[in-house]
């Protein structure tokens, strides 16, 4: 719980952030507070089996992984005795504390019973976490408190606990939560917010756990959050603690007319003692630095851990923290970059000590709204391809977009040429193809006139028909739609014609342009004899089927005509 009513007091120094604030940051978790929102989240008997819980907690360390944001998990330790009364009565009378240490006043704190339901919970959380890389740090106490000290002494940067409270022990950075939906945030509180807006430093914030009550002490019965930030604000940060330490809390009694019920003074000081100075490993202990230390990803160990708990088969293991831990491992390279960089060294990609993990960008990405990237890693078992952020790249290997935008270059001109040379294709098809229609209509107008005078001839141009009917014609728009019409020649030509073998005869189409002007009759009997045939006039003489199928090919060769401009 921490300070009753105080996290109302501080919401006017709430703030929401992405959850890429954490990239490359170390962060100290309070390991029971994340069991326990976890755990409010999947209350059910069912959710409880399933261990949701416990998923819960693997999805949010996939997510800070990805961001190469190093966690530290905290777990309590044994229970302050000033708090036992506290406990006991959350607990209902001790079922977490051993039945043979509940005298408060023969010790000086109580050790936890570690077979109980939560603690079983903390157990199986440890073992996920050190096989994703994620090292745990037993506190002597309170696990807030141990958190605190780390981030005092600027040995992490922030502090993940809804334990309000945290702020007494002298935590500078704190998340109270964090929500993975949307791209993921979290709600941060920083001390020096604190300071700036409300003007309440470390000294006034321990005032009011005393006057409004916590985790060791009632506080002042009747007193409210906006009456005792008066008082402590009267009093001013720097007095306030020594006021309380010298009058105790008499005068808070006397502003509230006599009406309060207050504990032995001499425990006011204790309380202030354990803000003050909680249990904790100090900042240059050994079991510090073993915590803080970098961690391998153990990943068979994780396939064995999964497939215990949720049933995951490897594959699907593989598949939530592959990606993850790939893109960790290229934030750190870009890390490296970064500080070569400042250093005033920009050796070429090739030439850097440690292999670039990506080995190459396979295409553009978008993912909710942010540019990205879908590349594919070197020696990164199980894992092809992933998608990371753009700016990523851009830090981390810029040559690698670079090479990336050549080749989508190179193919898109490859692909300009191919589509040029089809459309050539296409061209010459559909030229082809129209002068074979523009023959064919002449010689069905030609065929009817020839069978409607009563014309014989010798040559039938029913065989140079059959091979156009049994092919299919087919021409291929710009919108790819394929236009195809049949022709079979019994519908194509009823009748034959016969060419005179002493003279050749042109035909022309009037609906082509006109042919050069008529020649005098000398001219005219010389080489070759030119009949104009006006296919108006001879549809005048065609029967009905003949027209019906003429206008059809005229109406198919004008269609096509069309599509072609």
């Amino acid at each position: 719980m921490g300070v009753k009513n105080l996290w109302d007091i501080l919401e006017s120094c709430k703030k929401t952030v992405p959850l890429h604030h954490l990239q490359n940051k170390r962060v100290c978790v309070d390991l029971s507070c994340w069991m326990v929102q976890l755990q409010n989240v999947s209350k059910s008997h069912a959710c409880m089996k399933e261990k949701v819980y416990l998923r819960g907690l693997f999805h949010r360390l996939r997510a800070l992984i990805a961001l190469n944001c190093n966690v530290v998990f905290v777990a309590d330790g044994s229970i302050p005795a000033i708090k036992l009364s506290t406990y006991r009565r959350r607990l209902n009378m001790g079922k977490e504390v051993e039945h043979n240490e509940t005298n408060s006043q023969q010790v000086t704190s109580l050790r936890r019973n570690m077979g109980s339901e939560f603690s079983i919970m903390i157990k199986e959380a440890k073992a996920l976490g050190m096989a994703l890389g994620i090292s745990c740090l037993n506190g002597i106490e309170e696990a807030e408190a141990q958190c605190a000290l780390l981030n005092f002494e600027s040995l992490c940067d922030g502090c993940f606990s809804s334990d309000s409270d945290i702020f007494l022990f002298g935590a500078r950075t704190v998340y109270r939560d964090i929500c993975l939906g949307d791209g993921g945030h979290i709600v941060c509180y920083e001390m020096a917010d604190i300071e700036t807006k409300l003007g309440f430093g470390r000294d006034s914030l321990i005032a009011l756990s005393l006057l409004l009550g916590c985790d060791y002490y009632q506080g002042v019965h009747g007193l409210g959050p906006e009456s005792a930030c008066q008082i402590v604000k009267s009093i001013g940060d720097k007095f306030v603690l020594k006021k309380i330490a010298s009058e105790g809390l008499e005068w808070a009694k006397k502003r509230k007319g006599g009406v309060n019920n207050l504990q032995k003074d001499e425990k006011v000081l204790q309380v202030i003692n354990a803000y003050m100075k909680p249990k904790c490993h100090s900042a240059d202990s050994d079991v510090v630095h073993r915590a803080l230390a970098q961690y391998q990803f153990q990943r068979i160990k994780l396939h064995q851990i999964c497939t215990e708990l949720f049933e995951w088969p490897s594959e699907k293991t593989d598949g939530y923290i592959l990606p993850s831990i790939a893109e960790r491992d290229l934030r750190r390279f870009a890390n490296l970059r970064i500080t070569s960089s400042e250093l005033g060294l920009n050796p070429p990609l090739h030439e850097i000590p440690v292999k670039c993990p990506v080995s190459e960008i396979v295409k553009n990405r978008r993912v909710q709204g942010r540019e990205c990237y879908e590349v594919s890693w070197e020696k990164m078992d199980g894992l092809e391809t992933s998608i990371v952020p753009a700016d990523l790249i851009e830090s981390a290997c810029p040559e690698k977009i670079l090479e990336f935008e050549e080749k989508k270059a190179q193919k898109k001109k490859q692909n300009i040429q191919k589509r040029r040379s089809k459309k050539n294709e296409t061209a010459s098809s559909v030229a082809e193809l129209d002068e074979k229609l523009q023959n064919l209509l002449l010689d069905i107008n030609l065929g009817d006139k020839g069978n409607h005078n009563g014309e014989s001839f010798g040559f039938s141009t029913a065989m140079a028909a059959t091979d156009l009917s049994t092919s299919e014609f087919s021409y291929q728009s710009h919108g790819n739609i394929e236009h195809t019409r049949n022709i079979s020649t019994n519908d194509a030509v009823s009748s034959s014609i016969t060419i005179s073998s002493m003279h050749k005869v042109e035909v022309i189409d009037l609906l082509s342009p006109s042919p050069a002007p008529k020649k005098s009759h000398e001219q005219r009997s010389s080489k070759q004899n030119v009949e104009v045939i006006n296919l108006s006039d001879i549809e005048n003489d065609m029967s009905p089927e003949h027209k019906e199928k003429a206008k059809d090919l005229r109406l198919f060769l004008a269609s096509i005509r069309n599509e072609m401009h």
